[in-house]
């Protein structure tokens, strides 16, 4: 889906419904998978499913099947026993960790300053020959843990057959 947003045409967004299923261990998920150049603007997501009670150190990668350079913090966010509406996000650079924005009290978000975001924008490519993700990466010592957590990213592709799907 197209967007037309005044400086940048063909905004596009990507939604992708992820499960939590790991047995008392590390676990990823594919998230989005990556073709071409993309520059991302936001990447989000909102718990579904309840979380499980011993969820740890939750954090998105790029995985180019050699490689998993971080997109946010690697030791990442505790999301244990988050409710559904819960939102996550990424607000820094790769040196911070996921944003929580916990629906147990409402919440409000808003830029530091007037005309810069809430979100930090990034650039990812695909590796030549390789299936190229966006991994969710997590710890559980629950067996197995629970959840679901609806992820969403708004992006413009750079490349010719620049996509997150």
């Amino acid at each position: 889906m197209a967007n037309n947003i005044i400086g940048v045409p063909n905004l596009r967004s990507s939604y992708s419904t992820i499960a939590l299923s790991a047995n008392n261990t590390t676990a990823s998920v594919v998230v989005f998978t990556l073709t071409g150049v993309v520059r991302v603007y936001d990447i989000w997501g909102v718990v579904s499913t309840v979380i499980g009670s011993n969820h740890t150190a939750g954090y998105l990668q790029l995985n180019d099947q050699t490689a998993t350079p971080d997109i946010t913090l690697a030791t990442g966010v505790t999301l244990s026993s988050l409710a559904v509406g819960t939102l996550i996000y990424k607000e820094g650079m790769t040196a911070d960790a996921l944003k929580l924005k916990d629906n147990a009290a409402g919440f409000f978000e808003e830029p530091a300053s007037a005309g810069a975001s809430s979100t930090s924008p990034f650039i990812i490519g695909k590796k030549t020959g390789a299936v190229t993700t966006i991994d969710y990466r997590y710890s559980t010592t629950n067996t197995p843990t629970t959840g679901g957590i609806r992820w969403g990213v708004t992006w413009f592709p750079w490349s010719d057959d620049g996509n997150l799907a």
